[in-house]
């Protein structure tokens, strides 16, 4: 009997083996053995290894293109780190990182450290001698802001006494004294520190005001710089010149009968008054200068700790070197205010005598106080001797912390003495 077989179309039988197919893929497991390896051939030796070809797949050519791409994108991206670090703020500060991935891999190159310099032989050994000779490189002094205390107060013009004594250290230069006594035929230095002590007696007696006095010598002095002057008017321009001066200071300036009996009448009220006008007019009228009054209140102030006793040991040292005529011609105001300030120091045995404070303000080293301040030093030394006593008597008043009896500052004695006139 024959059997017979169920007969399938073929369109029928395709769909069965698309199915069969397609189960085989959804059983089939990733990157497994799919069994389209062939086994290593074993190597003998001594025999030539043949060279087997495999046919290169589509997969084969995908993977390798997908790590060719990966590649360089990751040597791209290294590059670009490279040439751009990253800035990251941590603790407030940006610190520049370097970044490098390889991508592949998938590792990190570690950060770049900073090598510390090596200290050389030379160096340590350098270092090891100054230890060993006590040489040691000590801290400077911190400028201290002698301002802060008044920055509430609306007199001391915090902000702009800087730009103040700035705009003095360029007047003092462009208006600054020259030797003028060789243009006097009738006087000399001697008839100068005369007439100065004088006023300097005549303020006292009258109780000006302290910018009184530097202001009348600073006007004495220009004129005489300028305008030839007879012996006997010598007083009669001093006496002019306070006149200016108290006007210019002063609430209650001296009258011209007060002066006219201070000096004992030795001039009438209009011989006072055209003397006046002359010295405006030869003067231009300029009357705003920077006289050494100025410097000493910003120097004395900058001279921590600044007292009374300080201040008027100061002042009793510069109205000494006002009296010299030499003393005036080579010191500008600035300089011989600062050289009082640094002997003022050195007298009461201040350390440091000179800071960084002092320097920063006056704009003067040590080295550049030095001279001057041994000159002023020396008129200390001899103010109880001299002839010409109207500093000392004033100074040595209690009121003004009788500074003249201080002895004078051993480590500043001049060499050769020049307080004597």
């Amino acid at each position: 009997m024959t059997s017979y077989e169920p007969v399938v179309p073929i369109q029928q039988q395709n769909i069965v083996a698309d199915v069969k197919q397609k189960h085989e893929r959804r059983n089939r497991k990733a990157l497994g053995d799919i069994g389209n390896l062939a086994a290593a051939p074993v190597v003998e030796i001594g025999k030539p290894q043949t060279q087997i070809s495999r046919p290169i797949t589509s997969l084969m050519i995908l993977i390798r293109t997908f790590r060719a791409q990966l590649l360089a994108n990751g040597q791209a991206a290294a590059d670009k780190n490279i040439k751009k670090p990253l800035a990251e703020e941590n603790n407030g500060n940006l610190v520049s990182k370097q970044k490098k991935e390889v991508v592949g891999n998938h590792e990190e190159t570690p950060k770049r450290r900073t090598r510390k310099p090596s200290k050389t032989l030379t160096s340590v050994l350098t270092a090891r001698s100054k230890a060993a000779c006590g040489i040691t490189t000590k801290p400077k002094d911190p400028v201290v802001n002698i301002d802060e205390s008044d920055i509430n107060n609306e007199l001391a013009e915090v902000e702009y006494v800087e730009d103040i004594y700035t705009f003095y250290k360029l007047s003092e230069t462009e208006g600054g004294l020259r030797d003028y006594m060789n243009l006097q035929p009738d006087l000399n230095a001697k008839m100068r520190a005369i007439l100065v002590d004088w006023l300097i007696e005549v303020h006292r007696k009258f109780e000006l005001m302290p910018e009184s006095i530097y202001l009348t010598i600073n006007i004495v002095d220009r004129y005489l710089s300028q305008k030839p002057v007879p012996r006997r008017e010598l007083q009669l321009v001093g006496i002019s010149a306070m006149l200016i001066a108290c006007k210019y200071e002063e609430i209650w300036p001296p009258e011209v009968n007060d002066l006219m009996v201070i000096s004992d009448n030795a001039y009438t009220r209009d011989q006072i008054l055209a003397m006046e006008k002359a010295i405006l007019g030869e003067l231009g009228w300029y009357l705003t200068v920077p006289t050494p009054y100025v410097f000493l209140v910003r120097y004395t102030k900058a001279s921590i700790p600044s007292d009374d006793e300080m201040g008027n040991m100061v002042f009793f040292l510069t109205e000494l070197g006002l009296i010299h005529y030499s003393v005036i011609i080579t010191n500008n105001p600035s300089k011989l205010a600062a050289s009082a300030v640094y002997a003022a120091r050195c007298t009461l045995n201040k350390t440091p005598a000179w800071t960084e404070t002092l320097k920063h303000h006056t704009g003067y080293s040590e080295d550049q106080l030095r001279e001057c301040a041994k000159v002023l030093v020396s008129f200390h030394a001899c103010a109880s001797e001299t002839k010409l006593k109207a500093v000392y008597r004033k100074y040595v008043n209690p009121e003004k912390g009788a500074v003249a009896l201080f002895p004078a500052a051993r480590s500043l004695v001049a060499e050769v003495g020049g307080g004597s006139s």
